[in-house]
């Protein structure tokens, strides 16, 4: 898999980035046949590859299956699981359903946000976090509730927020 780190090395010219990028992109593309159901699939090895979709990308996967540009861009950003831009390696997601509201969730999504400096759809600076909410975790029971990466964290607290996150900083 490669690392977001890669992406942005500042020691490799425009040039050398671009022949990268085509790079890899051409291999993700000599995984499919070039069909026009194979879209998501794509779309989905692209981001795993790259972190998010590069315009780039989008042009290349459209000529590849034989669709116009806006129907690539279309599924692309119609599906949540498509990043347009890159974003953080960690992903902070914090539940806004109704047991977590009920139970304080507005007061972790705040912490979340002072702690981490951004709000919902953006990332960290550093590309280390990008936080999100969810509509439901579906783990009502432990309102409320947030999700780093796969790892679910319940009956949060502000305080427990801090240690979450600083369990992760330290890869713990």
């Amino acid at each position: 898999m490669v690392n977001i780190a890669t992406i942005k090395d500042t020691k490799t010219t425009s040039a050398e980035q671009t022949a990268d990028s085509d790079g890899r992109i051409d291999e993700i593309l000599s995984l499919f046949k070039g069909e026009e159901g194979e879209l998501i699939p794509i779309l989905q090895k692209v981001q795993l590859g790259f972190g998010y979709i590069p315009e780039k990308a989008i042009t290349r996967v459209a000529k590849f299956i034989r669709v116009p540009e806006v129907t690539v861009f279309g599924v692309a950003t119609f599906y949540s699981q498509f990043k347009l831009v890159p974003t953080g390696r960690n992903v902070v997601r914090v539940c806004r359903g109704t047991a977590c509201h009920v139970r304080g969730g507005a007061r972790i999504l705040k912490e979340v946000e002072r702690k981490l400096g951004i709000k919902p759809g953006e990332s960290t600076s550093d590309l280390e976090y990008a936080l999100e909410t969810v509509a439901c975790i579906g783990a009502c029971a432990l309102a409320p509730t947030m999700v780093v990466n796969n790892d679910t964290y319940g009956k949060m607290t502000t305080k427990k927020v801090s240690e979450v996150l600083n369990s992760e900083e330290q890869g713990e």
